[in-house]
């Protein structure tokens, strides 16, 4: 029995990753154009969604995505959201349609074949241990918010281990959302750990439940509140997943 646990894990794995470099392997050209101006990153978004859905509806999981309230359309965010799995980037491109958004990430994805070349050129990548790097992420990312776009970032910075429900929060997403005035959007993933985790030997296609909490103004606050907010952002998703697990 245990073999053909293993088995199946391992095939899985590798099953993921051709359903990620499938798509864009066949699209290639169109995600190429795409990222040659940054004024043509919409046009991008749309695909990087198409690549999203065929990786997860390949791997066998179907979503369910509950707003408390409907995003303006055009209106830049800041989105947050848990961090536990390899399928939280195409969960969040899933999720969010109308507002497209520039992922602030790890350095090291860049590395990842195929993937990497089209994640340098679309999101900002941030070398956390140097702080040369995270001040250059604020800069790109006010021009990309200027430029309409959004922002997307998992504040637990990484993600933790497997034990552990939600990691404590960086200070960036809040500093950004407050500094550039933009509502900040939290977010909850119910089920990408059991889905596809850090964790070689697990995995399973199966439910994708999102919750989409509404937008958290940050207008009348000042940097001085980037503690009080995070604590908040923190202590609904934390619940959130806490009530889920008790359900």
């Amino acid at each position: 029995m245990k073999i053909i646990k293993y088995s199946f894990w391992i095939f899985y794995r590798i099953w993921f990753y051709t359903l990620v470099a499938t798509p864009i392997i066949l699209m290639f050209p169109f995600f190429f154009i795409s990222v040659l101006k940054e004024k043509w990153y919409p046009h991008f978004f749309k695909l990087a969604r198409i690549w999203a859905k065929f990786t997860l509806i390949g791997m066998g999981c179907y979503w369910s995505i509950k707003k408390s309230e409907s995003l303006v359309k055009g209106q830049s965010y800041v989105f947050v959201a848990n961090h536990t799995s390899m399928t939280d980037i195409m969960l969040m491109l899933v999720a969010i349609k109308d507002n497209p958004f520039v992922f602030i990430g790890k350095k090291e994805l860049a590395k990842i074949p195929i993937f990497g070349f089209f994640y340098k050129r679309t999101s900002i990548l941030v070398d956390r241990s140097s702080a040369k790097s995270r001040k250059a992420v604020f800069i790109r990312a006010q021009k990309r918010i200027k430029d309409g776009a959004s922002i997307c970032i998992f504040p637990e910075g990484g993600v933790p281990d497997e034990s552990v429900i939600l990691d404590r929060f960086k200070a960036g997403a809040f500093r950004l959302a407050i500094n550039h005035k933009i509502p900040l959007v939290p977010m909850t993933f119910f089920d990408n750990k059991q889905r596809l985790s850090f964790t070689f030997f697990s995995g399973s296609p199966g439910k994708m439940r999102v919750r989409v909490f509404p937008a958290i103004t940050t207008k009348q606050l000042t940097i001085e509140e980037t503690s009080a907010l995070s604590t908040k952002v923190y202590d609904l998703i934390k619940n959130s997943l806490i009530a889920d697990s008790n359900a």
